[in-house]
């Protein structure tokens, strides 16, 4: 199968704008009945072998232990309950309106009771209509569908053995149905102190120290997927570090810069993976020297931290440019 195959923005822009937000109506399902984790690391997708899940939930609000699977190769939504009880409707030929309905039909089916605090979309330009009243939004491509989760796989893989390299406190490997990326942050000691103006879901997100990573499909602003990183807060002096490979760039974002390595360039690198993962690399060297982290003793080559082995090997606990 090809490593990263072509998934141009425009060419399934308006299916992506439909299966971003039938994510947000499962994402905020998940949201209501599931614990609520550090960074809201309860809240995104994981990949499986043939979609992705929202992982089991429930049973603390008092309903069953259920899931619900996006299955991105039969193109179902999947809900299925702990008793072996199991509902699913197809993902073509559905408005978010139709989605929505299916989906809370599906579950009131089940004795799951689940309601959304803010059943409309979150940070999107019709985030103000509900989504029981989204008729617009109804195109589904299973092609385009199918290779959206093989790309997220194929990303996912290569952000797993990037996140290897590190022993201090990461996150998982996962898709947020937020901004519809995914996405792994490695996290440094230090507690940021954001202020009460600031909207609670980034004061959660941002209450420690990052460097991020991950891989987004492109947006109204920016027309084309890309790899990314950014460090939060910003250091001063980031954006003057450099960067590979040569495709890679800093872009100004207005509140910070994210470090940007084109997907189509990716793609025509001799050697795809080496290219993302020293493009990672580079970028969290960037960020960890500007900001100060000791990077020797948060180092884990190859996701070995046993010192024997590591001597064994003679493989350096970091490398240093």
């Amino acid at each position: 199968m090809e490593l990263f195959p072509a998934i141009p923005y425009e060419e399934w822009r308006d299916c992506k704008e439909t299966v971003h937000r039938f994510a947000q109506v499962v994402g905020k399902v998940r949201l209501a009945a599931s614990a609520r984790r550090n960074h809201w690391w309860n809240v995104p997708f994981h990949l499986t072998g043939r979609g992705i899940t929202t992982r089991p939930m429930g049973l603390l609000d008092g309903n069953p232990l259920f899931a619900i699977d996006f299955d991105f190769v039969g193109h179902q939504l999947v809900v299925s309950v702990l008793d072996g009880r199991v509902v699913s409707f197809p993902l073509a030929g559905r408005s978010v309106a139709g989605f929505y309905e299916s989906l809370m039909g599906a579950l009131d089916g089940l004795g799951i009771r689940v309601r959304l605090a803010v059943p409309r979309p979150f940070d999107l330009p019709d985030a103000g209509r509900p989504f029981a009243e989204d008729t617009e939004h109804a195109a589904y491509d299973p092609q385009y569908v199918n290779r959206y989760w093989r790309v997220l796989s194929q990303v996912a893989a290569v952000l797993e053995e990037s996140a290897a390299g590190y022993s201090g406190k990461v996150s998982p490997v996962h898709h947020f149905w937020h901004t519809f990326d995914i996405a792994h942050t490695r996290f440094s000691d230090r507690h940021i102190d954001q202020p009460g103006r600031v909207d609670s879901v980034t004061r959660e997100a941002y209450s420690r120290e990052v460097i991020s990573f991950g891989f987004w499909f492109g947006d109204d602003t920016f027309r084309a997927p890309a790899f990314y990183s950014y460090t939060a807060p910003e250091p001063a002096g980031l954006a003057e570090e450099p960067l590979e490979p040569a495709a890679a760039r800093w872009a100004d974002r207005g509140a910070g810069h994210l470090a940007l390595l084109p997907y189509d360039e990716v793609r025509a690198a001799a050697d795809p993976r080496a290219a993302v993962l020293g493009f990672y690399e580079s970028a969290y060297q960037a960020g960890a020297r500007r900001a100060g982290w000791d990077r020797e003793r948060l180092a884990s080559p190859g996701g070995v931290t046993d010192p024997y082995l590591l001597a064994a090997r003679r493989v350096p606990r970091v490398m240093f440019r």
